[in-house]
């Protein structure tokens, strides 16, 4: 049964299609949009119902927010006789379709269910695209260095086994990605795949999230939702973070794995389900079992299968490729038009330890696109990099490791001082070249013959 959302400001006519509509739906009903849209953040919802007129608040308005917010929902609005311009506007908003006031039940129903059939296949069409982009090799997973050779045999080897796998990295690394692609390639494809960072839920919601709850069970809880597993079952599940995972709900999460069913909060009945865990942790979880934090029996059974993603400074010639594919990536966001980057970037930023990782990357990509004026990011579109720099590259003090500089072109060091001291100074060319002991107008001819 699908899930029905009514918005109207009348309580007779929610009650009234309510009751006209539950024998082939779920349906929920709102007198305000604060309501609905505290509803659609926290249950699921297949349609709307909404109508035009909502006491003070402009139907249309609504209409646009709830789109912008939830744009894969269809939304049929329900208009008063003489408000067909309003309705043809809405329908240019966002609207599916209209039907006017007093409603003629077969008629709703029926576009009810063209409704629901276009969203379906919409989402089909959606989840075909995902499919296509992992097999065209298309995905955001990006790398060409030895150091990913192992993750993506890794990904092939256990695409189609149900083992529990356990991804280590550093945060940043993209872990998630690796999730993506083992499900999106797998013969789980055509099933759902939920990512849940263990991090970012309420204490209090853990449980409901994650194993779904009855009407009553708790305060708020007006309706039955599915959890997580459910939503997921012949479907891949990833935890992210999952060494911060509270130990009472991991006790839960091990019943679930051995027992293969999860319990609803408020139920006595449980729930078989067929789900492939993914989980992805940034820390030692040995040293966490050592330490009482997480347990051992939990740990066992999640370290199966481990895939352990390298940090970018473990992968730097992956750079240039990650480095282009965000600047494609902000290109179409900002509306740029940027071909790449100054080969002095690529050299700079990769001798760059990058903590952040991936993630960090794409951010200096981000700002980088954002604020650049030319055709090609230049070392004055980037933000101070003021974490180490790699041991091949010195200190701006210019203490060297002895026989760092043996063998080196002399133009060589030159270039390699010019662009430590720019990034020093965060690409001011004054500062730097006082730094330097030389005029800015040399400093300028210098970057000229780089170029």
């Amino acid at each position: 049964m699908s899930n029905v959302l009514i918005i109207d400001d009348e309580k007779n006519i929610c009650v009234s299609l309510s009751y006209a509509l539950e024998d082939e739906h779920k349906v929920h009903w709102v007198l305000t949009p604060d309501e609905a849209f505290h509803y659609l953040e926290n249950q699921p919802v297949d349609l709307v119902l909404l109508d035009l007129k909502l006491g003070c608040h402009d139907g249309i308005q609504v209409l646009k927010q709830l789109k912008h917010r939830h744009s894969h929902i269809p939304v049929i609005i329900m208009t008063g006789f003489g408000s067909i311009d309003s309705s043809v506007e809405a329908v240019k908003a966002g609207a599916y379709h209209y039907v006017s006031k007093p409603i003629v039940m077969d008629e709703l129903k029926n576009l009810m269910g063209h409704a629901l059939e276009n969203a379906g296949l919409n989402k089909q069409v959606a989840h075909l695209n995902q499919l296509l982009k992992v097999q065209n090799g298309s995905s955001e997973i990006i790398g060409r260095s030895a150091a990913m050779e192992p993750v993506f045999t890794m990904i092939d080897k256990v695409k189609n086994i149900n083992s529990t796998i356990l991804i280590l990295g550093e945060s940043g690394t993209g872990k998630d990605l690796v999730a993506k692609a083992i499900h999106y390639s797998s013969n789980r494809q055509k099933y759902h795949y939920e990512a849940v960072n263990c991090t970012a839920i309420p204490f209090n919601l853990l449980e409901s999230e994650f194993f779904g709850h009855k009407k009553g069970a708790f305060t708020g809880a007006d309706s039955d939702r599915k959890g997580k597993f459910e939503l997921c079952h012949k479907g891949t599940l990833f935890l992210d973070e999952i060494g911060d995972m509270d130990l009472s709900l991991q006790a839960k999460l091990l019943r679930v794995m051995q027992d293969k069913a999860i319990t609803p909060v408020g139920s006595n009945q449980s729930v078989l389900v067929d789900v492939r865990l993914i989980a992805a942790t940034n820390k030692d979880l040995k040293k966490a079992v050592e330490q009482g934090a997480f347990r051992e029996d939990l740990y066992y059974r999640l370290d199966v299968i481990t895939i352990k993603v390298p940090p970018l400074r473990q992968r730097k010639e992956d750079i240039p490729f990650l480095l282009q594919y965000f600047i494609k990536k902000y290109n179409r966001q900002f509306g740029k038009q940027i071909t790449g980057a100054h080969r002095d970037v690529l050299f700079l930023l990769e001798r760059y330890d990058f903590p952040g990782n991936v993630r960090e990357l794409e951010n200096i990509a981000e700002r980088a696109v954002a604020l650049s004026e030319g055709p090609v990011l230049t070392l004055a579109d980037l933000p101070p990099l003021e974490a180490s720099m790699s041991a091949a590259s010195g200190s701006a003090a210019g203490t060297l490791p002895p026989g760092a500089l043996a063998g080196r072109r002399l133009d060589d060091i030159e270039r390699q001082a010019i662009l430590d001291t720019l990034r020093s100074t965060a690409g001011s060319r004054k500062k730097a070249a006082a730094l330097l002991g030389i005029t800015e107008r040399t400093l300028r001819n210098k970057l000229k013959e780089y170029h």
